[in-house]
């Protein structure tokens, strides 16, 4: 895991790769880099074409590996505009990037509901409510 931002107000080391790894097949290389509205916003903009920071961004590196970044300030906000925790909306975030990893993909609607149905299962099973029903 890369830190680019100060560590307050971040989860655990321990309780991100605990994340990454119930999404993760055993074996799969998962690097996490959490990162400033700067950085993010400029690899949003180089890889997506946007022109703003994202919350995750994921980059595979073919069968069995990849990194996934995470926008600490935009993670914080939407956590906070959406009612949850920092801890909840980063584990849904870190699953979200893995499964991106393995091949999930939400472009298609088919695809969006398999992607939040297995997202739901496994944020379940580490203690954490669906991310999609908001408070």
């Amino acid at each position: 895991m890369q830190l680019a931002v100060p560590s307050r107000g971040l989860p655990r080391p321990s309780a991100l790769s605990r994340w990454a790894s119930a999404a993760a097949p055993k074996g799969m290389l998962v690097m996490l880099r959490i990162v400033g509205s700067l950085e993010g916003k400029k690899l949003n903009k180089k890889f997506r074409k946007k022109n703003r920071a994202t919350n995750v961004l994921s980059f595979s590196y073919g069968k069995g590996a990849g990194d996934i970044v995470l926008c600490h300030p935009v993670v914080a906000r939407e956590a906070r505009a959406q009612g949850k925790s920092v801890a909840a909306h980063y584990a849904h975030l870190v699953v979200h990037g893995v499964l991106h990893l393995r091949g999930y993909d939400h472009a298609a609607k088919a695809q969006a509901v398999k992607m939040e149905k297995r997202e739901i299962r496994l944020l379940r099973r580490l203690g954490f409510a669906n991310p999609y029903e908001l408070k």
